[in-house]
C-alpha cells in the first residue's frame, strides 16, 4: 500500500475513543453560547447605556465591537488550528472567551466593556467552525447529516431565543447576568471539551509543515473586515453614501478585502485559504451560506420590529413568537439529519429553498395591522421550518470534494460567509424598511385630500367631541391619528416588499441548488490529497 493510500485509510478509519454523540453535545454546547451572545445583548442596550453613563448611539458599539473581532477571527480559524492544533485553538477560545464574558459583566464603563466584548468576539470566533469540523472528523460521512442536525441547533435557534432570554434577564435581574451565566456553561463545555476530544492524525502532520506568520494578509483581513462590519453597522444611521465617513470605510473595505484575496492566492501558507474557491462546490455552499445568513436573520428582525413599532407587542409577546419557530426547528432538525441519509444534499436544500421561497410569499400576502398573536406565530413557523432543511445540507455540501485536511479551514469560511450575511441581511432590511416607508407614506399622502379621507376625519372628529374633547382639540387629535395610521399603513407596505424581495432571492438559489456537486447519501466520500 502506498503511502497516499495508507494517510488515506488511517483518516478514513480513525475514530475518537469517547462517545461521538457525548463529544456532538460538547461541542455544540460551546458553539450555543457564543451564537448567543451575537443576539442576547440587543435588548439589553437602553440598560447598559443608562447604567454605564453612554449614549444610546455609543452603547450600540457593545455589539459592533463584538461583531467586528469574531468575523475576523472566523476565516482565519484554519491557519490557527494548523499553528496551535485543533484541541487546543478550541479549548483555548472556550477559556478566554468564558473569561471575557465575566470581564464583561464586571466591566465599570464602556470603555473597559467594548474592550472586553472584543476579546470576547475574538475568543468566540473559533467556537463555530472548531464545533463544526470536529463533527465533520468525528462522524463518518454516513453519521454526519445527524450530528450537524445537533449543530443546527445553535446556530439557527441560539439567534431566536438570544433576545427574548436577555430581555427576560435585564428586566427581572440585571444586564450584567446576560454574561455571567456564560461561565457555567463555558466551564462545563471546557471540562466535557478536555475530557473527550482528540486531535485526529491528519492536523498532526499538518502542524509540521507550518512556518511564520502571515502579517500582510492578516492587516488586510483585519482592515478589511472590520471597515465592511463598521460600515454595515453604522451605515443606515448615518445615511448611506450620504456620509463621508461610511463610504470611506466601504471603499476601504473593497480595496482590503480584494488585495486579501489576491495575496493569499499566491501565498504558499495563506492565513485564509483562499484557494479552495477553485472548488465549486465550495463556491457554491459559501454563497448560500451568505444568503442563508442573510434571510435567518432578516426574518428575525423584521417579525419583532412589526410586532412591537406596529402593533405595540411588548419584547416578550415578541419573542414568544420567535421561540415558538425556534422550538419546532428543534423537533424538524433531526428528521432532516436522517434524510440526509437517504437523499442528496442539493435535492433537500432545493426543498428548503423553494419552501422558503413560498412562505416568504404567503407572508407578503398575510401580514397587516390586523393581524393575530396566532397568525404571526404560525407565520414565523412558516418561515422558519425551511431553514432546516437548508442549514444541515449545506454543510454537507460545502465538504463535497474537500481535500484532506482541509475541514477546518472550509469551516472557518463558511461561518464567516453566514456571519456577513447576518450582517449584511440586518443592514439591508432595515434600510429598505426606512426607505420605502417614506416612499409610501408620501404616496398615500395624496390620497389625504379626497373626500374619503376628509369624511373619516369628521367622523372621527365627532366621535372624540362626543367624548368631551373641545372641537378644536378633536380635530387636532383626529388628524395625528389619522396621520399616525398612514404611517403604519406606510410602514406594513414596506414590510410586504422586502419579504417579497427574500422570495424572490430563494427562488434564484432554488434553481441553484441544482449547480452542486452531487454526493452519494449513506457513503463514504473518496478523500483527495491535492
Amino acid at each position: 500500500m502506498s503511502a497516499a493510500t495508507a494517510a488515506i485509510s488511517g483518516e478514513e478509519i480513525w475514530q475518537p475513543k469517547g462517545n461521538p454523540w457525548i463529544i456532538a453535545v460538547a461541542v455544540s454546547l460551546a458553539a450555543f453560547m457564543e451564537v448567543l451572545d451575537t443576539s442576547i445583548a440587543n435588548v439589553a442596550l437602553p440598560h447598559i447605556a443608562g447604567n454605564l453613563g453612554a449614549s444610546n448611539d455609543e452603547s450600540t458599539w457593545v455589539l459592533t465591537s463584538y461583531l467586528v473581532s469574531n468575523a475576523i477571527v472566523l476565516p482565519i480559524s484554519g491557519w490557527l488550528v494548523t499553528w496551535l492544533g485543533r484541541k487546543r485553538f478550541f479549548l483555548t477560545c472556550i477559556v478566554f472567551f468564558t473569561i471575557s464574558s465575566f470581564l464583561c459583566g464586571i466591566a465599570p464603563n464602556l470603555g473597559l466593556l467594548l474592550l472586553f466584548r472584543v476579546l470576547q468576539g475574538a475568543f468566540g470566533g473559533g467556537l463555530q467552525p472548531m464545533a463544526q469540523a470536529i463533527l465533520g472528523d468525528t462522524f463518518p460521512p454516513e453519521k454526519r447529516g445527524l450530528a450537524f442536525a445537533l449543530y443546527g441547533v445553535t446556530a439557527i435557534c441560539a439567534p431566536a431565543i438570544g433576545p427574548t432570554l436577555g430581555g427576560w434577564i435585564t428586566d427581572n435581574y440585571s444586564w450584567r447576568w446576560i454574561f455571567y451565566i456564560n461561565v457555567p456553561v463555558g466551564a462545563l463545555a471546557l471540562a466535557l471539551v478536555y475530557r473527550l476530544v482528540e486531535d485526529p492524525p491528519y492536523l498532526a502532520r499538518l502542524g509540521k509543515r507550518l512556518s511564520g506568520f502571515d502579517f500582510i494578509g492578516f492587516s488586510l483581513l483585519t482592515v478589511g473586515v472590520g471597515a465592511l462590519q463598521i460600515a454595515l453597522d453604522k451605515g443606515q444611521e448615518d445615511d448611506w453614501f450620504g456620509s463621508l465617513f461610511i463610504t470611506t470605510l466601504l471603499m476601504i473595505a473593497a480595496v482590503g478585502l480584494v488585495s486579501l484575496a489576491v495575496w493569499e492566492w499566491f501565498q504558499k501558507e495563506p492565513i485564509v485559504d483562499v484557494r479552495l474557491f477553485k472548488i465549486p462546490n465550495v463556491v457554491a455552499s459559501n454563497l448560500m451560506f451568505l444568503m442563508l445568513g442573510m434571510a435567518l436573520f432578516s426574518s428575525t428582525v423584521l417579525m419583532p420590529q412589526l410586532l412591537q413599532t406596529l402593533m405595540g407587542y411588548t419584547a416578550q409577546k415578541a419573542g414568544m413568537v420567535l421561540s415558538a419557530g425556534a422550538l419546532v426547528v428543534l423537533v424538524v432538525l433531526p428528521m432532516v439529519g436522517k434524510l440526509t441519509a437517504r437523499f442528496q444534499a442539493r435535492y433537500l436544500l432545493a426543498f428548503g429553498w423553494i419552501t422558503l421561497a413560498a412562505s416568504m410569499y404567503i407572508s407578503c400576502k398575510q401580514i397587516d395591522l390586523l393581524m393575530s398573536f396566532r397568525s404571526a406565530t404560525f407565520l414565523r413557523v412558516w418561515q422558519y421550518v425551511p431553514v432546516a432543511f437548508l442549514f444541515v445540507p449545506l454543510t454537507l455540501a460545502g465538504y463535497v470534494g474537500l481535500p484532506a485536511g482541509k475541514n477546518n479551514a472550509a469551516a472557518g469560511l463558511m461561518n464567516f460567509m453566514r456571519n456577513i450575511g447576518q450582517s449584511v441581511g440586518t443592514s439591508a432590511v432595515t434600510t429598505l424598511v426606512a426607505r420605502r416607508s417614506q416612499y409610501h407614506q408620501s404616496v398615500l399622502a395624496g390620497y389625504t385630500a379626497s373626500a374619503r379621507f376628509h369624511d373619516a376625519t369628521t367622523a372621527l372628529t365627532m366621535r372624540l367631541t362626543t367624548a368631551g374633547l373641545s372641537v378644536h382639540a378633536a380635530q387636532k387629535q383626529a388628524l395625528a391619528r389619522m396621520y399616525a395610521l398612514v404611517q403604519s399603513q406606510a410602514a406594513v407596505l414596506s414590510y410586504v416588499e422586502v419579504y417579497w424581495l427574500l422570495a424572490v432571492a430563494a427562488a434564484v438559489m432554488f434553481v441553484g441548488s441544482f449547480l452542486l456537486k452531487s454526493n452519494e447519501p449513506g457513503k463514504r466520500e473518496k478523500v483527495s490529497l491535492h
